[in-house]
């Protein structure tokens, strides 16, 4: 019998045990140290006679199986209060990840049947047509919508299935009389044209000798015409779509600046050959940044040549484009943003009070209405509703996992942002 023996020794012997037990030797829990030493405490009170030990036994036991029943409860207890508090969790994150398609009360995110790495690079619907339109970027991705943007499915162009080559199609546009003409154009060099809004598409030969990779194509009023440009500043009508090909522009950009280097356009001498952004106004004036935003250059019709300008900032160019009341908005890498309210002067520019965390702006888009919105990296999205003299951050583009590069209003009501990431934003404002 473990009770048998002198009661005193006993109690040293448990004691020791009990000292084991809380210094973590010779034992397995807490629970069991309390009954040693209540054991222990038990035994050392007076002689146990054989009756006397059988009563302590009784309590050791009873008290054993108490402390193993309260500490059940409260093992459960505890098991319960933590899978309430992961539901709660769970429900919180299921809330949340059930409004990261909404951006803002105007911005909502599109969900594509795209790959993550799909950069978006340019949108276009039929003039007649809103809700029938066709969404481009790399990865030679097409995707076509019969909703107004709401959904997108994939097309697959045959005429572009070339051994060995992923397309990256830059650009896409619809016009002509009935406004089912339309064009895309691509890189490695590309041309795909359509007559039935996008039905069938052919491709059109270009010259093995066309000067850069074409970046721009804009489809015009009139049956089988349209203009086509290139990242080396090289500008091309066509009025049998796309058959033959005209030059617009007399002399290149290098010929240009070399000409020109000595009357102080900074930056100049160190031209790569190309064009970062490109960007054309609806009365066919053309701005153009050099890849390095050193400097930019603009065109328009019934020019020969391409006109160097110096920019306005110390800080190198990010983006430019044209304003609708006239005008240029320049964009820097640091996050600044220029407005030019003087047409007739295009290097006359005046800094607007922004504040873009050091976010580069990507490109600024005008609504109808006259609303701006201007979109950059990290999913940043300001907004202004007096012209550019006020910005508000929209905070909801904090959580887009990526960059946003366009800027698209078809309509006062009907507006997209193209970003990387395969990312897609419809306006619902």
């Amino acid at each position: 019998d473990q009770f048998q023996g002198d009661p005193k020794r006993l109690s040293k012997r448990m004691m020791t045990s009990h000292a084991r037990m809380v210094s973590g030797r010779g034992c397995q829990t807490t629970q069991g140290a309390r009954t040693m030493a209540l054991h222990a405490q038990l035994c050392s009170r007076r002689p146990a006679p054989a009756a006397h030990r059988r009563e302590v036994r009784r309590q050791v036991q009873a008290r054993s199986h108490a402390e193993e029943e309260n500490a059940g409860v409260k093992v459960e207890r505890r098991s319960m209060l933590a899978g309430l508090a992961g539901a709660g969790v769970l429900a919180n994150a299921g809330g949340a990840e059930a409004k990261t398609d909404l951006v803002s009360k105007e911005w909502e995110v599109v969900n594509l049947p795209l790959e993550p790495e799909v950069v978006l690079l340019d949108i276009a619907f039929e003039p007649n047509n809103p809700d029938h339109g066709f969404l481009l970027g790399t990865k030679q991705t097409l995707l076509e919508t019969m909703d107004g943007g709401k959904t997108w499915k994939k097309r697959t162009l045959e005429a572009a299935k070339d051994e060995g080559f992923n397309y990256r199609f830059n650009s896409i546009s619809f016009g002509g009389a009935d406004g089912k003409e339309g064009y895309i154009v691509g890189k490695p060099p590309i041309l795909l044209h359509t007559s039935n809004a996008g039905e069938s598409w052919e491709r059109v030969p270009l010259n093995a000798k066309l000067p850069g990779t074409p970046v721009l194509i804009t489809a015009l009023n009139q049956e089988g015409q349209a203009e086509m440009t290139t990242d080396v500043g090289a500008i091309y009508v066509t009025s049998n779509a796309g058959l033959l090909w005209k030059a617009a522009v007399q002399e290149t950009v290098d010929a240009t600046l070399n000409r020109t280097v000595s009357s102080g356009i900074s930056g100049a001498s160190f031209y790569t050959g190309q064009f970062s952004s490109v960007k054309r106004s609806p009365e066919g004036k053309y701005v153009a940044v050099s890849s390095r935003g050193n400097f930019y250059m603009t065109w328009e019709p019934g020019q020969t040549y391409w006109e160097p300008h110096n920019r306005a900032s110390a800080r190198r160019l990010q983006d430019m484009g044209w304003r609708p009341q006239g005008g240029l908005w320049l964009a820097t890498r640091g996050g600044d943003l220029f407005f030019n309210n003087d047409a007739s002067n295009l290097e006359n520019f005046k800094q607007i009070n922004f504040g873009a965390r050091g976010y580069g702006i990507l490109d600024v888009g005008f609504q109808p209405d006259g609303t701006l919105w201007a979109a950059g990296g990290s999913g940043t999205l300001y907004k202004s509703v007096d012209s550019g003299k006020k910005w508000k951050r929209v905070k909801g583009g904090d959580r887009i996992p990526g960059n946003l590069y366009a800027v698209r209003f078809i309509s006062e009501k009907q507006g997209y942002i193209l970003g990387n990431a395969s990312i897609l934003l419809r306006y619902i404002g």
